[in-house]
């Protein structure tokens, strides 16, 4: 008699779908002098990434709708990180030229939405991405990590029985590297993990130390 398959057990979507919806409220809420992509780009940038994380918990064909996961949220995170670097650029434009169209209060709450948005965003990537994804992860696939996190090497009765990453683990690891500029408790593996980090430090380096700055000494005058 054939082995019935395995159950594909299948981790939470919601963190993730709040995320992306933190990201969508961020980036629309931007003032129009910095904000240079269109209001509809984030939008349905945003219900392409949720439909298929609603459907891999509702449609029986989960397979093939964490295939589409995977490429849609890849997709979504150059759109955003695309749109990110525009908008940054948008505002240190804004805060050489000092346009009458902003003030200061604009350009520091603008900087805390691009700082926030940038969290998101690759806590989103690192969450799909490493070990080949969430359900890899929690199916122990034996993919390589990207990541190593503290818990790995804590003494077994520190750590939960079958403990494995979730978004939580890799928002942590996005709010880490973008206000430590550095790993912190999770160290990257791979190449891909260092050269996003890398990429997410200096967007929040830029931000942080750039517009923020700009922004509160506008104020102070």
């Amino acid at each position: 008699m054939k082995e019935p398959a395995p159950v594909l057990r299948i981790e939470a979507r919601w963190p993730v779908i709040l995320a992306i919806l933190a990201v969508l409220f961020l980036l629309t809420r931007l003032p129009r002098p910095i904000a240079m992509l269109p209001f509809w780009i984030p939008c349905a940038a945003a219900i392409v990434v949720i439909v298929p994380m609603a459907a891999v918990g509702l449609i029986a064909a989960k397979a093939r709708w964490l295939r589409i996961e995977r490429i849609v949220t890849l997709l979504f995170f150059v759109v955003v990180v695309a749109g990110i670097i525009v908008n940054l650029a948008s505002l240190i434009r804004e805060m050489v030229h000092r346009s009458a169209g902003i003030d200061g209060l604009q350009l520091l709450s603008s900087s805390i939405a691009v700082w926030v948005v940038n969290i998101l965003v690759f806590s989103i990537l690192n969450w799909q991405m490493d070990r080949g994804g969430p359900e890899d992860r929690v199916n122990n696939a034996g993919k390589k990590p990207d990541w190593v996190f503290p818990q790995e090497g804590a003494p077994a009765e520190d750590v939960p029985p079958g403990w494995k990453p979730t978004f939580v683990d890799y928002l942590f690891l996005g709010f880490t590297t973008a206000t430590a500029f550095s790993p912190t408790d999770t160290l990257p593996l791979t190449s891909r993990a260092k050269m996003l980090m890398m990429l997410q430090s200096s967007i929040s380096l830029a931000t942080i130390v750039v517009v923020a700055a700009r922004a509160i000494n506008i104020l102070g005058n």
